[in-house]
């Protein structure tokens, strides 16, 4: 933040007049200032003086001038100043909201010393204050009292307060600064002394994050809560700076502004690095001392008081900006934002709470709503209620969508999660997840209604999904209810007490949830509109052409009907009415709801139950009115309003429950009167109401409660409870219990309950009793019961029979049975099994009694279980029975589809396929064409599956099951006949997928178009026949005009391209407004153009004037019309509506009346559109010269001169030029007749005219004659030369010089022509001028030979004139490279060096690098180079003889060929030219060689010669090397045995013999993995060892492979295991290859082969050892010795060595000799190679014949 200075509020003054106090008021709208004088002067927030008055002291006595102001504060309702005064006193002045208020002291505080200092934090009633002796005091404005709050004994220099106001911060004298909090802060801070400073802390600051102080040492500190210092700015050596008098923090504690001599320094807080950064410091010469500093509360501007009595005011704002052109928004500091409306000049304050950086701000919302986000939070504003909100906020994306439709509360989408931010709270006040933002399917209610009982009331509604509401309390955070539905929901809202919620369904359907008992009900079937009253319960929905009104929710099968003619649109509530708006038409009517019914509803809700009966007994009895009694009787017992109670009961008529109310209010009086209150708690009270609401248990409990066990029994017997009451009596020991026992029993028999009395006996164990009860009741079961658990009973035989005679009677048949099976009476009992159709009892019976009946019983029973459709049951009863059938056609009719195909896989087919098609179709019917298909051709009826599938649309499965049963013919007749019947079904889509199946198309577009369905006609044709598509449409727009369905036939012609068939179509049927909007559709401006042209042209008159004008193409019509030759038309319209047009059409008739050859007629028009001189002109054009004259004198004198010039013209033109002159002369127009004359080449007539009538023109005239001839022709060039000629004969040299020079390419395109007559005139100058005229016509014929390419001629000339430098360079131009040499050696020998020069630039230019090497071979080797011909400038070199020039060029081709990898051909270029033992090409060679090592495909026969050619240069190079004593720096001497080996590998693989050899080679070459890539060397040696058979190692060396593709993958040989290789000389250290050698493919095979060997037994998993119990290829023993390797195979030599003449050689001669004998008897030329090369690297071995012995 910086300052920026704005105005000056009060100029300063010549002497010192100290501002002692300034301050800014809470609401920004008050600025006071203290003068010198003593004087408060108030400003407004714009720096404008606005009112004043003068402080005074604590005694009139003492005068104005025993005092000065110490301090200035603002109340916190900025009605108020409080002045502190050093006269021990401060004064209070009240001073109004308004401007010009009397101002008068409200409070004063008197005090024992003089007042220091002072502060009136925000939010509180008290103003702290400093004293001189050291005291913190607070005075209270209430009590106009003061107390200490702490002492120390230090006068108290400064004051300020922490951001939120509730912290106090004092500096005192010796340096101390004391923190004391009046309030609570939650800051953790403690209180007492923070620390001492180094001097008088007079400028003091809390900010945010620490304090800041400052003084006379000229050092501002910074200190941490704790006291410690955090950082320091010293200035202490500035010699410019003063002390540091005060200090102010801004209101969002981000920023410090501190005030010195002349300046204003300013820290700004980062919180990114947790430190104050020092802005630039305002510096203002000749402001002197700062006294006085205040920050204006919303952050934007800062005020300084000075010595000299100056008021400035400063900017403060770190940026501000214009949002919309209508907000306008400064950021005051990091985490504080201004936001103005300018239209309004409303303001809000945007603040970090958390002091975060804040982000950009937006408005949104209908431009009411503040949006910003800081890097911890979100912050949102309501502008018009002033209300903010800061909450945590981590979203990080931005991405946030707001939703401002709530008053209350913002919705905030992000992410999938919907959080609620009410206006106000610092707190989210909610957070689900939910995927459907829609407004209208979420739904908040906070607090919009106050309810009886309840403080704090927010909900919401929202969707789970779907099908789902949930909706929540949000102050509980806890989901109160779940509303599952089986639509889709695509609207909800609850009432405003959150109590009921509405929500319609995608099926327009209208449901209302209760929360409070959790019931859904369908309230409108068809809802299009539906919205609650405000301020009500009451909703308004509209059906398909009702309003539907629900005065009672909880009634809402009540319901107020209207039938209207339109749509709802709104509702309004004002002025005590409530209309539902309609728009029907093009009025909206006003339908008034009853506000009485809503008023109810309003009366309920606050809990006013006497307004609400005294508003129904206004109304008539009717099915809302009484469903509102109803709900205020409900809610007057709940709250125990029995008066209110009793009413409602009255009114709805049911006298009982009103009586009932009375005598119990009755009772409650009573109560009242003996115990006061309402009489309500009374137990009996409370007891009857418990009844009344059925709920006998707390009634009970009443009673027993205050032990009125009477009154609980008489009320059971009242309500015939009896056994309650005999529980009450038995739990009590009630003595009457015996007694009320019978009476029980005595009432039971006298209301003849039998039943109930044999009951009771039961229990009284009285079974006989009881029986013969139960049998009176006509109870034979429990009778039966009773006998069959009482063995007494079950032994009297007559007592058995009038039981089961009761039991048949009453056709208890089971019950009969099982008493006739209790007494062994089988058949009997059988019998009444049969009867009663208990067939499990008759089984079970038959079990054991009857056994030879089981079967038929078994059978019976299915039959039974058939009958009664139990089906399924029956199936296992007839397998019991043998009845398969039955059991099959029962699962088939059970639909047991499984079971019954298990019982039919047991039966043959002839009787199993009829089942088989039955439960094919009914898998047909269920879809699962599969099943049904595998049944249908069980029962051999593939047709009928192919018809199922037919139905199904799945022709595919249909035509592939015909194909499969059927003949293509017979498929193709089948699927035709189908999609015929389809087709009379009106199936059509079907019967065309049957048709396009068999491929026949055209028979479905022969359908739809026999059906004029032409839309899918079009679409097959599209399809199927896109090459009749236009035709087509074409065919249908003219079957459609001719039925006369024009908008049909226009669609048509314009799909097929034929839109003007289309015009033309309206223009027949005369629908001229169709025909133009096609034409402006299809045909663009010009065709709407000329049909609106015709269109008026077929009306016309004053119609096509109207119409034209409509179109704005009144104009354009004319002119087409005219264009077109409709005059009469064109006339008619001009006449009628243009009339400044008809002259112009006038003149265009006469112009097509001149071509028409009507020239009479054209006279007329002519001289009608006033154009007399065009008459003219026709007839001059037509020669008719008498009346091309008569027109002119009659109607336009001044063309008779043009009528002459015509007859002059056609004179000319016959050649008659004495005539024409004569006319032209009577035109008085010579000059024509001298311009005739010179076009026909007259000149000496023309001449001659000049000079007779226009004299003053004859020389100009004679020169352009002069110019003329010289220039224009031929004959011009021959006179010219034939001029410079006679001077030049004439002596006039100078002259024909001069006619030479004019010759140029404008005279004569021929250069030889040209060249002769400059040389000509370069030669007389020579000769004849001196010599600078000479040299001057030198130059000027030099350049021009040369521009014309004749260098030679040029330099000639230029060597006569002695001017030899000219010379050269001209031959140079010329590229005359010889000539030029030999002249400048001749005349300039100085420029033979700058001609050698400029030729080596010109061929290098021209890229001449053959002819350049012959100059400058150097330069013609490079230019080879930098063209890329590299062959070429090796060859050049090589020709060039220099070795060391050659091998330069070839070590930068080789070094190119390696960047692009082609390490064969760098080889190819040592092999050619020799590779010299330079060391600079050391890197060369091994970069070929290793690259070699690392190629692909080389481990084949055919790769010898490259292997051999770089063993060959390698062996020159190391040779040479040796011969001359260098040192092998780049280890060629390894490389060369590596590429040996791999060259003997190569020969020994051309050759089955030598495959052991090849393998030992691949193996040796293992020892080399430090330079030949290893993952390459063990894969090699691997695959050579499984040729072979060696699988121990082939295992040991491709598992070593695998190991090491892992590691370089990983990128790390850390995890290799070295075991197998330990005593080997295979390094271990080894660089890791930067890519793999293998392909996938081939790597999957090793890891296999390996995994294959790892689990074979037979094979060993290590390296194999020799005699030396060392491993075989290992040239070091296990001992250390070392052992020479074989130059044939690369193992160790240690018997039977072959020695060779150089020392340190050696070969296994078995080897040696197999490689000899596999030499000879191939004769390869390879294997001859190697032996000569080893000749001649080795020397000859000491016995050269083979040699078989060991």
């Amino acid at each position: 933040m910086q300052l920026k200075h704005l105005k000056t509020l009060q100029v300063p003054q010549e002497g010192a007049a100290k501002i002692s106090a300034v301050a800014w008021s809470p609401n920004n709208a008050k600025f006071a200032v203290c003068t010198s004088d003593r004087v408060v002067i108030l400003f407004d927030e714009n720096g404008e003086k606005r009112d004043k008055f003068a402080t005074k002291p604590v005694d009139a006595k003492y005068g104005k001038k025993s005092y000065t102001v110490k301090g200035l504060a603002f109340s916190p309702d900025s009605t108020k100043i409080a002045v502190a005064q050093t006269d021990n006193i401060i004064f209070v002045y009240k001073i109004g909201e308004d401007w010009g208020e009397k101002k008068v002291i409200c409070n004063k505080f008197i005090q024992q010393c003089a007042v220091t200092c002072l502060v009136w934090p925000v939010d509180s009633q008290n103003i702290v204050f400093g004293c001189s002796d050291g005291k913190v005091r607070m005075g209270n404005t209430k009590t106009n009292k003061s107390n200490t709050l702490y002492n120390t004994d230090s006068y108290v220099v400064s004051l300020t307060t922490n951001i939120s106001g509730k912290g106090i911060l004092s500096g005192h004298a010796d340096g101390s600064i004391v923190r004391f909090f009046t309030e609570n802060d939650d800051s953790g801070e403690p209180q007492g002394k923070v620390c001492k400073h180094a001097c008088p802390p007079y400028a003091l600051a809390w900010s945010t994050n620490s304090i800041i102080a400052a003084g006379c040492d000229k050092r501002i500190v910074a200190y941490e809560k704790g006291g410690r210092v955090l950082q320091q700015f010293d200035y202490s050596k500035d010699d410019d700076e003063h002390e540091f008098t005060c200090a102010v923090c801004s209101p969002s504690g981000q920023s410090v502004v501190v005030g010195s001599f002349d300046r204003l320094r300013v820290l700004n807080w980062s919180p990114r690095r947790s430190m104050w950064d020092e802005a630039k410091a305002k510096e203002i010469p000749n402001l002197y001392t700062i006294t006085a500093l205040a920050w204006k509360k919303d952050g934007s501007k800062v005020n300084a008081g000075t010595l000299c009595g100056g008021v400035e005011l400063f900017d403060c704002c770190l940026r501000r900006a214009i949002y919309k052109n209508k907000f306008e928004i400064t950021y005051v500091g990091v985490s504080q934002v201004i936001v103005k409306n300018i239209s309004s000049t409303a303001r809000v304050v945007l603040k970090s709470f958390y002091g975060y950086e804040i982000d950009e701000v937006k408005i949104l919302g209908n431009d009411r709503y503040l949006v910003a986000h800081t890097t911890e939070t979100l912050m949102l504003g309501d502008m018009s209620t002033a209300k903010l909100s800061e909450v945590p906020w981590h979203s990080g994306s931005a991405n946030e969508k707001f939703y401002f439709e709530n008053d209350n509360v913002c919705l905030v989408f992000n992410a999938g999660e919907l959080s609620l931010i009410e206006y106000g709270s610092n707190e989210i006040l909610g957070c689900v997840r939910t995927e459907f933002m829609n407004p209208h399917l979420i739904s908040v209610r906070i607090n919009e209604r106050k309810q009886r009982g309840v403080d704090d009331n927010k909900k919401m509604a929202y969707l789970i999904d779907l099908k789902t509401v949930a909706i929540m309390d949000l102050c509980s955070a806890v989901n109160i209810a779940e509303v599952p539905h089986d639509s889709k929901i695509d609207w909800l809202e609850l009432n405003e007490t959150g109590r009921i919620l509405l929500f319609r369904d995608k099926r327009l359907k209208l449901h209302m949830f209760d929360i409070d008992n959790g019931t859904t009900t369908t309230i409108l079937d068809y809802c299009v509109y539906v919205q609650w009253v405000a301020g009500s319960d009451v909703i308004v929905a509209q059906g398909r052409n009702t309003l539907c009104v629900w005065y009672n929710v909880d009634a809402p099968e009540r319901v107020t009907n209207w039938p209207i003619k339109g749509d709802v649109t709104d509702i309004e509530r004002t002025d005590g009415k409530t209309e539902v708006l309609v728009h029907e038409g093009v009025t909206s009517v006003a339908y008034a709801l009853d506000e009485g019914l809503i008023e109810f509803g309003t009366a309920i809700d606050d809990g006013d139950y006497a307004r609400a009966v005294a508003f129904l007994e206004t109304l008539e009895m009717s099915p809302e009115t009484e469903a509102m009694w109803k709900t205020l009787s409900k809610l007057a017992l709940e709250h125990e309003a029995l008066h209110i109670a009793e009413r409602c009961y009255a009114a709805l008529g049911d006298v009982s429950k009103a009586r009932y109310l009375k005598t119990t209010r009755q009772y409650a009086n009573k109560a009242a009167e003996t115990l006061g209150g309402t009489g309500t708690d009374h137990y009996k009270v409370k007891a009857r109401l418990a009844v009344l609401e059925k709920n006998l248990a707390a009634a009970q409990a009443a009673y027993l409660e205050q032990n009125q066990v009477d009154e609980a029994l008489e009320m059971y017997q009242e309500l015939h409870k009896w056994e309650d009451a005999l529980a009450i009596a038995r739990a009590k020991n009630h003595p009457e219990l015996e007694s009320l026992k019978k009476n029980y029993y005595q009432w039971l028999l006298d209301t003849s309950q039998e039943g109930r009395a044999g009951q009771l006996k039961e229990k009284e164990n009285d079974p006989g009793a009881a029986v013969n009860l139960y049998l009176k009741a006509g109870m034979p079961a429990r009778a039966a019961r009773v006998v069959v658990s009482n063995d007494d009973l079950l032994g009297s035989s007559e007592l058995v029979s009038r039981v089961a005679g009761a039991l048949t009677r009453a056709e208890c048949y089971e019950r009969a049975g099982d008493l006739f099976e209790r007494t062994r009476e089988y058949k009997q009992a059988m019998e009444c099994y049969k009867k009663g159709e208990s067939w499990n009892r008759a089984v079970e019976l038959a079990r054991h009694a009857f056994p030879d009946s089981v079967v038929s019983l078994e059978k019976s029973w299915g039959d039974h279980l058939c009958q009664l459709k139990q089906l399924d049951a029956a199936i296992n009863h007839y397998i019991e029975a043998g009845e398969i059938l039955k059991a099959a056609e029962a699962a088939i009719a059970s639909r047991q589809w499984k079971k019954a195909v298990q019982i039919l896989e047991l039966q043959d087919e002839s009787v199993a396929q009829p089942f088989y098609k039955q439960i094919a179709e009914h898998y047909a019917k269920i879809g699962e064409h599969e099943h049904a298909e595998e049944y249908f051709v069980k029962a051999a009826a593939t047709e009928d599956a192919i018809s199922m599938y037919n139905a199904a649309g799945k022709w595919e499965a249909a035509h592939r099951l015909a194909s499969t049963f059927m003949k293509p013919e017979e498929v193709s007749t089948l699927y035709i006949n189908q999609a015929k019947v389809l087709e009379s079904q009106d199936k059509y889509r079907d019967a065309e997928r049957l048709y396009i199946t068999v491929d026949e198309p055209d028979l479905a577009i022969t359908m739809y178009k026999k059906l004029r369905m032409f839309n899918d006609m079009i679409r097959l044709v599209k399809a199927h026949r896109p090459e009749l598509l236009p035709m087509t449409h074409t065919h249908l727009g003219k079957q459609f005009e001719e039925e006369g369905q024009l908008r049909q036939a226009e669609q048509h012609y314009v799909a097929a391209g034929e839109w003007k068939s289309a015009i033309n179509m309206y223009r027949v049927k005369e629908s001229w407004d169709e025909a133009h909007r096609v034409a402006r559709s299809h045909g663009g401006p010009t065709a709407a153009k000329q049909v609106a042209y015709l269109w008026a042209k077929s009306v016309g008159g004053d119609a096509a004037v109207k119409l034209l004008t409509r179109f704005g193409l009144l104009e354009a019509a004319i002119d087409y019309a005219t264009e077109n030759c409709a005059f009469d038309f064109a006339f008619e319209l001009a006449k009628s509506a243009m009339k400044q047009k008809l002259p112009e059409i006038y003149l265009k008739h006469a112009m097509f009346l001149e071509d028409e050859g009507k020239f009479a007629e054209a006279e007329k028009a002519f001289i009608t559109a006033s154009k007399a001189k065009e008459a003219v002109l026709m007839y001059v054009h037509n020669q008719d010269w008498d009346s091309a004259q008569r027109v002119a004198e009659e109607h336009d004198p001044d063309s008779v001169s043009d009528v002459f010039v015509g007859q002059a013209r056609h004179s000319f033109d016959q050649k008659d030029y004495q005539k024409a002159e004569g006319f032209l002369l009577r035109a008085q127009r010579p000059e024509l007749a001298i311009r005739y004359y010179k076009d026909v080449g007259m000149w000496q007539d023309a001449l001659r005219v000049c000079k007779e009538y226009i004299p003053h023109k004859l020389q100009a005239l004679q020169d352009e004659y002069d110019r003329t001839v010289m220039e224009q022709s031929t004959k011009g060039m021959e006179t010219l030369s034939k001029q410079a000629k006679q001077w030049e004969s004439s002596g006039e040299y100078e002259r024909a010089v001069e006619c030479y020079l004019k010759f140029d390419q404008s005279i004569t395109p021929d250069l030889n022509i040209l060249e002769k007559a400059w040389t000509r005139a370069a030669t007389l100058a020579l000769k004849f001028l001196k010599a600078a005229k000479s040299s001057e016509v030198v130059n000027i014929v030099g350049p021009r030979l040369a521009k014309i390419d004749k260098h030679l001629a040029a330099a000639e000339l230029y060597v006569a004139a002695d001017k030899g430098k000219d010379a050269v360079e001209v031959l140079m131009e010329g590229e005359h490279w010889n000539k030029a040499k030999h002249i400048a050696k001749e005349h300039e020998p100085k420029m033979e060096e700058l001609v050698d020069q400029r030729y080596k630039q010109f061929l290098k230019s021209s890229g001449k690098a053959d002819a350049l090497a012959g100059v400058d071979v150097v330069a013609a080797l490079d230019m080879y180079v930098e063209k890329g011909e590299w062959d070429r400038c090796i060859a050049t070199a090589a020709q060039n003889g220099n070795n060391k020039l050659l091998h330069k060029y070839v070590a930068q081709y080789a070094a190119k060929l390696l960047k692009g990898g082609q390490a064969a051909k760098a080889l190819n270029l040592y092999v050619e030219h020799g590779a010299p033992p330079a060391q600079q090409n050391f890197n060369i060679y091994k970069k070929i060689a290793l690259d070699l090592f690392q190629a692909r495909d080389m481990n084949t026969a055919d790769a010898y010669q490259i292997w051999a050619d770089l063993r060959n240069v390698l062996k020159d190079i190391v040779e040479a090397l040796e011969n001359m004593g260098g040192e092998d720096s780049a280890n060629l001497s390894s490389l060369l045995k590596i590429a040996h080996y791999y060259a003997t590998r190569s020969a020994a693989l051309g050759h089955k013999s030598l495959d052991t050899l090849a393998a030992k080679l691949s193996i040796s070459l293992l020892r080399h993995t430090d330079l030949v890539p290893a993952d390459k060397a063990f894969w090699e040696a691997g695959q050579a060892c499984r040729q072979i058979g060696w699988e121990a190692m082939g295992f040991v060396f491709l598992n070593r492979y695998l190991d090491l593709v892992e590691a370089i993958e990983d990128g790390s040989l850390d995890t290799l295991d070295h075991s197998d290789f330990q005593n080997t000389d295979i390094p271990y250290e080894i660089p890791l290859p930067e890519r793999l050698f293998v392909g996938e493919s081939e790597h999957e095979e090793i890891k296999e082969w390996v995994l294959a060997i790892s689990l074979d037994q037979r094979v060993t998993h290590e390296l194999p050892c020799d005699e030396r119990d060392t491993y075989e290829g290992s040239l070091i023993s296990v001992n250390g010795k070392k052992y020479p390797p074989c130059l044939i195979s690369g193992y160790p030599v240690y018997k039977n060595p072959m020695e060779f003449k150089r020392e340190g050689f050696y070969a296994n001669k078995d080897e040696w000799n197999k490689f000899l004998m596999a030499t000879k008897v191939s004769h390869s030329a390879s294997c001859q190679d190697v032996l000569k090369f080893i000749g001649s690297w080795a020397g000859a071995t000491s016995t050269p014949s083979f040699n078989f012995q060991q």
